[in-house]
């Protein structure tokens, strides 16, 4: 919600106004002087909206105040040129509403178009929440992360690195819509009070790496030549993509990282483009990959997690070079989600091992859910329970 600065208003006072804390005011409004606010400034009131509403007879503006937990001063600011002791019968006037309601819908088909219609109708409400692109895929689908928070804790989570497990980013999205939801209503998830995790940590999330990838499986071949035919060719002839785990080209995006790629390279079967497992012709080739790397690269993340399926168990070891606070991490993580902590297995190139290999720092691979890729939405809710805790974690201990 958008108002303008009247004489005398401070960040503070609409802090006050309007029950939020002043830290995301002051997030929301990055483009001007928090201390200073100038007369007909344009500010953002994170975690409300304006609705039309029709004067009936016996309206009061302090009654509609009232009716909505909100002083008449709030009605005021977002309606400048009302009169108070003049309102018509039939007049419109905008009254903010708390916004208390997802409006990330998890438990379904979710795409590329309903991840980016989500990302921009959550960044009109939360202003502090801020979007930006980090590259582009093959078809030139935005690669965007989302950030917010502060404090020197760095925790960066991603999804759907492989095509068929797309609803990693599901749950994602859900999640930072209820931490939203928490952070403006200054109220719990599961008894936790989530305003110092925003204070003590930053987060990134990239929630959808593979965007060509989800796409295919859950809508078919784009019509983007040629990809179109290749993809086709690739998967046999088979318009059926719900077994394709990698990008657009064929190059399975968590086989791509410069973590003893070569042994993957030599002991992988597909020596061409296919649906899963093809490691590239050399790590780092993919323009997904090549964004994340970047990413990281510039970031000085304290942990990463990357969000899979299946298995109901979290990776988090890479050739003995994992720092003691890992196994803390996971142990955390393993209580709060049911999950089996698992330190080593047969496998390199992962971006987890890439980021450990590099940085010496926690990272993880949690195998979210159990059964055959793409799991069904029948196990969403169950999932993103048992993933619930594991979120709340990586913020207050990462």
């Amino acid at each position: 919600m958008k108002v303008k600065v009247r004489p005398g208003d401070t960040l503070w006072y609409y802090s006050q106004l309007f029950a939020i804390p002043s830290h995301l005011l002051t997030d929301s409004n990055l483009h001007v002087n928090s201390t200073n606010l100038q007369v007909g400034e344009t500010v953002s009131i994170p975690g409300f909206v304006t609705k039309p509403y029709t004067i009936s007879a016996g309206d009061t503006l302090w009654k509609l105040a009232k009716s909505r937990t909100l002083l008449a001063d709030a009605l005021f600011l977002v309606n400048p040129e009302i009169e108070a002791e003049n309102l018509q019968i039939g007049q419109t006037i905008q009254l903010p509403e708390r916004v208390v309601d997802s409006i990330v819908k998890g438990n379904r088909k979710y795409d590329f178009e309903d991840l980016m219609r989500d990302v921009q109708d959550l960044q009109v409400i939360y202003p502090f929440l801020q979007p930006r692109s980090i590259g582009k895929s093959v078809l030139g689908k935005e690669l965007v992360e989302l950030r917010l928070g502060r404090g020197t804790k760095r925790v960066h989570w991603n999804g759907s690195f492989h095509a068929n497990e797309w609803i990693t980013t599901n749950v994602i999205m859900t999640f930072l819509n209820e931490y939203l939801l928490a952070l403006t209503n200054m109220r719990s998830i599961r008894g936790f009070y989530v305003e110092p995790l925003y204070l003590e940590a930053i987060l990134s999330i990239v929630p959808m790496v593979n965007p060509d990838g989800v796409d295919l499986v859950l809508h078919g071949p784009s019509e983007q030549e040629p990809y179109k035919q290749q993809v086709i060719d690739i998967n046999k002839g088979s318009l059926d993509f719900k077994d394709w785990k990698a990008n657009i080209r064929g190059v399975d995006l968590n086989n791509q990282f410069p973590a003893n790629w070569e042994i993957e390279k030599k002991r992988k079967e597909p020596k061409a483009p296919a649906p899963r497992d093809y490691p590239g012709d050399a790590p780092l080739t993919e323009p997904e990959v090549i964004a994340i790397e970047q990413l990281i690269r510039s970031s000085n993340f304290s942990s990463v997690l990357a969000f899979h399926t299946q298995g109901e168990v979290i990776y988090w070891g890479y050739e003995g070079l994992e720092p003691p606070n890992a196994e803390t991490l996971v142990k955390e993580f393993s209580r709060v989600s049911g999950y089996e902590a698992v330190r080593f297995v047969d496998s390199h190139a992962g971006f987890k091992d890439w980021f450990i290999q590099e940085w010496r720092r926690p990272g993880f691979t949690f195998e979210l859910g159990k059964g055959v890729n793409p799991l069904p939405l029948s196990q969403f809710e169950e999932i993103y329970q048992e993933t619930l805790g594991a979120f709340l974690a990586s913020l207050y201990m990462g």
